[in-house]
């Protein structure tokens, strides 16, 4: 008898030696019946029969055992993706999913072996691909498993930034109140710092909320109207400057800027932006912002002088939740942060349908924002 056979036979009897064994997966096991035990399981045996029937090539096979296989056409999830879904919506843990498929790996063989004590080439060859449809399975299942696992984290970190931003608000307004009543008296100093403390939580918070957005595929929300980037850019740069009071910032404008564009994620991205090139330029060097458009496009760019990027980082630089490798040069509890600027930067840039760009060499590093301009003075874009 084949090994495929062997397992369409034998279904039930593997099934349930599986779902024994994930009873033992505690505790997320403890609240599950033996129907939702046993979930997919037999349908995973009977796709890798299946799977051992299906000729396949020597590439084939290999990207196989590499956890590569194409996934089938037309089919929105695999049955070990389905599996591993499921089992992260019952709370299991990644390392019990994968011990699942290791019991299921060894049930099936000891009852082979038991069954065939002489192996021959054809059924030792058997076993190869059966090892092969197995790996293909835990691949298949710890991405769905991951992938499901990060969207509920994030519709988890989604729903904590808005609700607290609620809270977070009503502080602010009652701070604003109570520094107009006291703005006379010794203590304005302390409402005005709960004031920035609060703004720069609210701040924290909207970065949240736009990387949770994101992260669920949904994009930062832009809310496009006719502007001039121009007067907007020359407005955040009078805050900056003000923020950074230690820091030249050199400021330049060139050709038409006007045109349909969400202002004020434009300023959010030309703070960020500057903020960044304050943190990792070189101490006390200046900042040159520049704006150029030529009506088709408008780019923003943003350069500091200072230690470059390793080129084999840069396309780190935009990923969330990461820290560059050179230490902030003015790191401070008023510069804290998620680390989440850049991403955001792009994430603007690509709900504009831009694109954002570094150059990092010879102790100089510039991010260019690039935006088309649908509305732009001297026709649409290209």
């Amino acid at each position: 008898m084949r090994l495929a056979d062997f397992i369409e036979a034998n279904v039930e009897a593997i099934a349930a030696a599986a779902e024994t064994f994930a009873a033992t997966l505690l505790p997320a096991a403890a609240h599950l019946d033996r129907e939702a035990l046993r979930n997919h399981l037999p349908m995973i045996l009977k796709a890798v029969a299946a799977d051992l029937r299906t000729p396949q090539t020597a590439a084939e096979e290999r990207e196989k055992s590499e956890g590569r296989a194409p996934a089938v056409r037309g089919a929105p999830e695999t049955t070990a993706q389905t599996h591993a879904l499921l089992r992260a919506k019952s709370g299991f843990e990644i390392e019990q999913l994968v011990a699942e498929y290791r019991a299921l790996r060894a049930g099936v063989l000891r009852l082979w072996t038991l069954a065939h004590p002489v192996l021959d080439a054809q059924a030792v060859g058997d076993m190869v691909r059966f090892n092969e449809a197995i790996d293909q399975a835990v691949a298949e299942s710890v991405a769905g498993f991951t992938a499901e696992v990060d969207r509920w984290r994030h519709l988890f970190l989604g729903v904590l930034g808005h609700d607290l931003r609620n809270p977070l608000n009503a502080i602010l307004i009652t701070a604003k109140l109570v520094a107009r009543l006291v703005s006379d008296s010794p203590v304005a100093q302390y409402t005005q710092r709960l004031i920035r403390s609060g703004e720069r939580m609210k701040a924290l918070l909207d970065d949240l909320l736009d990387y949770s957005r994101a992260s669920l595929g949904l994009g930062i929300a832009v809310h496009c109207t006719r502007v001039d980037l121009a007067a907007v850019c020359a407005e955040e740069m009078e805050l900056l400057r003000s923020a950074l009071p230690g820091r030249p910032i050199d400021w330049d404008v060139e050709g038409p800027t006007q045109g349909s564009f969400d202002g004020s994620r434009i300023r959010e991205a030309l703070g960020n932006l500057v903020l960044n090139a304050a943190k990792y330029g070189s101490h006390g060097g200046a900042i040159r912002v520049r704006l150029a458009g030529d009506g088709q496009r408008v780019r923003l760019s943003v350069a500091n002088d200072g230690t470059p990027i390793p080129a084999d980082a840069l396309d780190a630089v935009f990923e969330p939740l990461r820290r560059g490798a050179v230490q902030a040069s003015e790191a401070s509890a008023e510069a804290t942060s998620l680390g989440l600027g850049l991403f955001i930067v792009r994430e603007i840039a690509r709900a504009h349908g831009g694109h954002v760009d570094v150059v990092s060499d010879e102790g100089k590093t510039m991010f260019t924002m690039t935006l088309p301009n649908a509305s732009g003075a001297d026709g649409p874009a290209s």
